[in-house]
């Protein structure tokens, strides 16, 4: 089984990996830098939504592959404030689609009133942190909980989640 991602981000590509060898041994993952059609900046559910389907659907075409994988971090502002959220899109050549979405975490004011003024979270956390490319480690969500939750992890169960309509079709149809 050929597998695509719609990323060269070493994170995503591991937070892949992780799921699908626990459930292909055997697939192969292919990452390919795919556009998401949306801002560098998701702010909100259907924007990130969107830019993970869009990732997977070009993942898959582009290389050919039995299954597309795209992986979309943003932002949503909520009542409680603005929060930290992604979502995952699985497609197959079939059109089959599994959707997951991350835990959500509320970001500090110091980091959602800089977002909400139109700056990128990764240079925002590699400035308030003073590192580089925060967003291929741990991420904001690891930096935010002090490593218990570090990105990997969070995208990964998100992957876990939209595999579902992959692993029980029996429920979805």
């Amino acid at each position: 089984m050929k597998i695509a991602i719609g990323s060269t981000n070493p994170v995503k590509i591991a937070a892949v990996r992780s799921v699908i060898e626990r459930v292909w041994p055997a697939a192969t993952i292919h990452p390919i830098e795919v556009p998401s059609g949306v801002a560098a900046m998701p702010m909100s559910d259907a924007e990130c939504l969107a830019g993970a389907r869009q990732r997977a659907s070009a993942a898959r075409q582009t290389l050919n592959a039995d299954i597309g994988v795209g992986l979309e971090g943003g932002v949503q502002s909520d009542p409680a404030g603005l929060m930290l959220m992604g979502w995952v899109v699985i497609v197959d050549s079939h059109g089959r689609e599994g959707i997951g979405g991350a835990a959500r975490l509320l970001l500090p004011p110091i980091i959602a009133s800089r977002l909400l003024a139109g700056e990128e979270l990764g240079p925002v956390m590699d400035d308030l942190l003073g590192q580089a490319n925060v967003k291929q480690k741990g991420g904001a969500v690891g930096a935010l909980t002090a490593g218990l939750v570090p990105r990997q992890q969070a995208f990964a169960i998100a992957v876990a989640y939209a595999l579902a309509p992959f692993l029980t079709p029996a429920f979805y149809g």
